[in-house]
Formats: structure tokens, sequence, C-alpha cells
């Protein structure tokens, strides 16, 4: 039995593309994986706040010196670094937003992104200690970015994931989605078959 990890990041609980990606998505795998089991955690709904002092202080001190918003600030950190850890596979489902990522994505990553739990630093750089599990990032896009130097959303993602030992990430694309009636059937027919072979 494998562990899904989706989250979701668009900003829109109705009419989101990148949520209408991940429930298709979570169709096909249940269907193609029944005993697997699949984790939601929804940012735009369980918000996730921005890097901060109480934070980043309360990393810095074992927990019996932590004072009682730096220990509920960890504590908050440590939930979402052990979902990940605990998973298989992670879906981020993210729309793209002035050519990059939601900043609650952004804020999710700063807090599972951690020195000597998620990535060490050796003698020769950077380690990630999460090999062996695999992402999806799906993505809606107003325009179609792909291959443009104003895509700064799949290439930080890329690079974010593999600094902690990702590697085997996939990414599909609904793009267009703002350019017409035609841009949008065609995005999303394109992304849904691409989504078709995952599972």
């Amino acid at each position: 039995m494998s562990r899904v990890l989706v989250i979701e990041s668009s900003a829109r609980t109705e009419g989101s593309v990148s949520r209408q990606l991940t429930a298709d998505f979570i169709g096909q795998w249940q269907a193609a994986n029944p005993q697997d089991s699949i984790k939601v955690r929804d940012l735009a709904v369980e918000q996730v706040p921005h890097l901060d002092i109480d934070l980043l202080s309360g990393w810095m001190k074992p927990a019996d010196q932590q004072n009682e918003v730096e220990r509920a600030a960890a504590a908050r950190s440590n939930l979402l670094t052990d979902e990940l850890l605990a998973a298989d596979v992670l879906v981020l489902a993210a729309p793209m937003y002035n050519f990059a990522i939601p900043s609650t994505l952004k804020s999710w990553l700063d807090h599972v992104l951690r020195a000597g739990v998620t990535f060490k630093y050796t003698e020769t750089g950077p380690q990630g200690l999460l090999t062996g599990k695999r992402a999806f990032v799906l993505t809606a896009r107003g325009g179609v970015y792909s291959g443009s130097p104003m895509d700064h959303q799949e290439p930080y993602l890329r690079q974010a994931l593999a600094f902690v030992g990702i590697h085997d990430v996939t990414f599909i694309h609904a793009e267009g989605l703002n350019l017409g009636a035609e841009f949008l059937e065609k995005g999303l027919a394109k992304a849904r078959e691409q989504l078709a072979q995952v599972a």
C-alpha cells in the first residue's frame, strides 16, 4: 500500500481548474490503486502561516526551551513535515499566479524544507533525504508558458523537490485557459490525457 499526499493550493474553492485536475487524479489513482491511502491538505482551508520569527526561533531551540508560541509554530511545522515524510507519492496542485506559485504553497514548502529533516548539509553540499518518493505537479495556467522565460513555476518546484531528494517528478500543465474557449478545451483535454497515464 502506498500513501499519497495531495496539496491543494488554489485560492479558489469553486471553479478551480487545478482542483478539477486533482479530482481527476484522485479518481483515477483510487480506481487503479484501491488499496492506497490518500491524504488531502487544502491550503485555502487550512492556511499555513508564512515563515516568521516564532518558527525560526522555535527550530533553533530544544523543545523544553521553547515558549508557548514557538512550541505551537514548531508543532505545526512538524505535522506538515511528518505528512510529507510518511508519503510515498506527493501531488502538488498549483495554479500559476504571477508566473510562479501561490504564496500558500511557498509557505508550505518553507515549513517542510528543513535542514536535518528533509535534507542535510554535507562536506560535498546539500543532500536530499526524501529519496524514493514520486511527485506529480498539476498546474493551471491562463496563458501558455511552458519553455518560456516567464515560467518561474516549474523550474522552482523542480529544484525545490530535487533539493530534498525527490527527482521522479511529473509535471502536467493545463495551459491557455484564459485565451478563449478553444484554448481552454484543448488545454484541459491535453492535461487529462496525460493524467490518464499516471496511475
